[in-house]
């Protein structure tokens, strides 16, 4: 089943009681029973939900996986794979990586004895050295957010595998209709399905993937002792949402490559981060692990100053500046002050992470509407 069929109808059925074609939503906290743990498979909703059920079958196909769990939002479902480990036990992180993710492993997990590495992953021959006997996981995101650096899935996994250490990908920025990290080795995936999957800003949630018995009961222990449940409302927003996952993708992709070359050629634009220049680091393994480029870029103005960063940001009129990212409207927002504020100053500078650094999310919009805003916020 291609990708776009898979979108409308995997793990998807009409509703056996009425005949519905869109799954019903199930707002119920509690189901009958004919006796005492005799019933249909649903005993409580935090536990089970049909709506949520028809979600996760429908986002586990999409990234040719055979389980898969909802949660409230993606950091809720970052926090289950590292409620896996015991203290002790050491991770080893993209430096380049989503600022939420940053605070939860260092100011919430390193409390109870988890220790993460940060390091540059666009050459792989660093994560070796920063593996030790304790290391259990490596947590990866490509493309990263806000850099956008590519980071070999393949190349890091055959390590994980070689070394027995789960390998986790966030592969929220590509989403599954541009990579499939699984394919290419990876034990675990994570999305944030707020993002592009869901697609309208208007739902909070996250997504655990994986082909491993073992993981996915330990997945859906957690989902269900901690309780970090979508409701079915939402999961009913999202099945409606990635009925056009695939349309969207491409949209945004088309657009992404006219604003990005466009503001490369900018005279104010200083340099433009996004994986599709063929100049840009691990290119080629962009091509290889990926479908297409996305819509997510970042860019530098010549005059590299956080205020000019500020006029720019306050004079756009179409590109909404907000966090977030991956919906149908395009986004500006300032990684510095918004989605990596938790980073300390001098840990985003390592990473080229400036204050006069400015993110775009591209829409699906008119692009020359959008390229007429950015013309307009830079001038």
């Amino acid at each position: 089943m291609k990708f776009g069929t898979k979108a409308l109808h995997a793990g998807i059925f009409p509703d056996p009681s009425t005949g519905a074609v869109m799954t019903p939503i199930f707002q119920t906290s509690t189901y009958a029973q004919d006796e005492p743990g005799v019933h249909k498979g649903y005993a409580y909703a935090r536990t089970r939900n049909p709506t949520r059920d028809a979600l996760e079958n429908n986002l586990a196909a999409l990234e040719n996986a055979k389980f898969g769990r909802c949660f409230a939002s993606g950091m809720s479902a970052t926090e289950t794979v590292i409620k896996m480990l015991n203290p002790g036990d050491e991770v080893v992180c993209s430096s380049d990586l989503y600022g939420g993710s940053y605070r939860l492993f260092t100011k919430v997990f390193s409390k109870y004895g988890i220790k993460f590495t940060f390091i540059n992953m666009k050459d792989t021959s660093t994560i070796e050295e920063a593996i030790t006997e304790r290391t259990k996981l490596i947590w990866v995101e490509t493309p990263t957010n806000p850099m956008m650096n590519i980071i070999d899935i393949s190349a890091i996994t055959s390590i994980g595998r070689r070394k027995n250490i789960l390998t986790a990908v966030d592969n929220t920025f590509a989403s599954p209709y541009l990579q499939n990290p699984l394919d290419l080795g990876a034990d675990i995936v994570m999305h944030s399905v707020t993002k592009y999957l869901a697609g309208h800003s208007d739902v909070i949630m996250g997504f655990l993937c994986t082909n491993d018995p073992v993981l996915d009961e330990q997945f859906g222990f957690f989902q269900n002792s901690s309780g970090a449940v979508p409701g079915p409302q939402d999961c009913f927003l999202a099945l409606r949402g990635i009925k056009t996952l695939h349309l969207r993708m491409q949209r945004h992709c088309e657009n992404g490559r006219k604003v990005a070359n466009w503001l490369r050629s900018h005279s104010n634009i200083e340099k433009v981060y996004w994986p599709g220049f063929e100049d840009h680091p691990n290119h080629d393994i962009a091509k290889q692990q990926m479908s297409d480029f996305g819509g997510m870029l970042s860019f530098v103005q010549k005059k590299d100053t956080l205020e000019q960063a500020n006029k720019t940001l306050s004079s756009f009129k179409i590109f909404s500046l907000a966090e977030s990212l991956g919906g149908v409207e395009s986004l500006v927002g300032h990684p510095a002050t918004m989605t990596h504020a938790s980073i300390p100053r001098e840990q985003r500078l390592k990473i080229g992470l400036t204050d006069s650094l400015i993110r775009l999310s591209i829409g699906i919009e008119d692009v020359d509407d959008l390229i007429d805003d950015l013309e307009q916020a830079l001038g």
